[in-house]
């Protein structure tokens, strides 16, 4: 059964609306930092707003948006709180990865209304072992983000056959509170979580392969993004928030400096011109490259390896491009910056932690691309850990 998607609300307005609560994030990235977790304000807030419903399917209420205007949200956001965007993100995006389950799963979880949400870790590093109906889990996961938000975990783990990834709803699993103390995106709350023995019925498994064309899902939601595979798609969760965080820095030595006499100073206006055009640049790369993947794939155009090694190569270098541009202008921004009440140091530090993803490690991306380029045999990619 396909369902029309036509937007129940535009993507101006929800981009607006995403502007609109910069300055209480920014008010409240401090705090987020303190509680080790998005505060509970800022998660109503986000879900009042109807900006988690982007990633929902139609059917189950969310606003009928194509998963890139997530991405944009996501880089809005992070010129508020990196801790924030990050979670937005990678929160959102399990909504739209549920559209890949058994019906029976989706129509489980969304029961308690579009705005659901589930932390994750995907690394497969625990065995499921089969039972009548289903399978018996038992295993510690870590960088769960999200974790205190989330009232499902979704998680990576091996079967008899492969990788899947596994649903498991509170109070199957347990949150550890005294796992998250990081240098960085230290408000993200991504902390271990544990299940003891929890039983898992069939339909809440989903093999690794299916998440994409495998799943038959695109129809039944009337989302071209379906037909890609997840992996296509899943790494811009990780690099759209650093862009935001770029834009963060830009606005904040903008603020500050304009009208002072540090502004005057040619080597701060030299440095703001190369970062705006390594931000600009990073945003533009998130906003084509999402928009142009869900066009090929509306299309019926297929991904070729080098298509694929090009995608990945460009979430890595948004990650380096963002960190370049937060650290000349950190560089430039005085001896005050390094105060814990001054943004500048937290948006330094946010935007490193949220490099150091896997994903994004850009030597593993870099020669992944320059094999395919030059026609050599792929060599294995790192995963996806959140």
């Amino acid at each position: 059964m396909s369902v029309a998607n036509s937007p129940s609300i535009s993507a101006e307005t929800l981009l607006q609306r995403a502007a609109d609560t910069v300055p209480a994030l920014k008010t409240r990235a401090r705090q987020a930092e303190e509680l080790r977790h998005v505060p509970e304000e800022t998660i109503r807030e986000l879900k009042d707003a109807g900006l988690f419903q982007i990633a929902t399917p139609r059917r189950f209420g969310g606003n009928g948006h194509e998963i890139d205007l997530m991405f944009r949200v996501a880089m809005e956001l992070g010129r508020g709180c990196g801790s924030t965007a990050w979670c937005f993100a990678v929160l959102s995006i399990h909504n739209w990865m549920i559209g890949h389950w058994p019906m029976a799963l989706q129509e489980e979880y969304f029961a308690t209304g579009p705005d659901t949400l589930s932390s994750s870790s995907f690394a497969p590093i625990e065995k499921l072992t089969p039972v009548d109906g289903g399978y018996r889990l038992s295993g510690r996961w870590e960088f769960s983000s999200g974790a205190d938000a989330g009232t499902w975990a979704l998680l990576g783990a091996m079967s008899q056959s492969g990788p899947v990834y596994v649903m498991v709803p509170r109070p199957d699993y347990e949150v550890q509170h005294d796992t998250w103390f990081v240098s960085g995106l230290k408000g993200t709350g991504s902390k271990d979580v544990v299940v003891e023995d929890a039983f898992v019925p069939a339909h809440r498994v989903l093999p690794f392969g299916n998440l994409g064309p495998a799943s038959g899902m695109s129809e039944v939601h009337g989302r071209a993004s379906y037909r890609l595979f997840g992996m296509a798609l899943l790494p811009y969760t990780l690099c759209s928030p650093l862009a935001g965080l770029a834009q963060a820095a830009l606005d904040d030595v903008i603020e500050r400096f304009r009208g002072r006499s540090k502004a005057e100073s040619a080597a701060i206006q030299m440095r703001l011109a190369e970062s705006s055009v390594e931000a600009d640049t990073a945003r533009l790369i998130v906003t084509h490259d999402t928009r142009r993947l869900i066009q090929r794939a509306s299309a019926g155009e297929g991904l070729s390896e080098l298509d694929a090694a090009r995608h990945r190569r460009n979430v890595g270098y948004v990650a380096r491009l963002c960190c370049s541009a937060v650290d000349r202008l950190f560089e430039a921004s005085g001896g005050h910056s390094l105060f814990d009440t001054h943004p500048m140091q937290r948006i330094d530090r946010d935007v490193h932690a949220g490099a150091h993803q896997t994903a994004l490690y850009w030597d593993a991306i870099a020669e992944a691309y320059g094999r395919a380029a030059l026609g050599l045999p792929a060599s294995p990619m790192p995963g996806t850990r959140q």
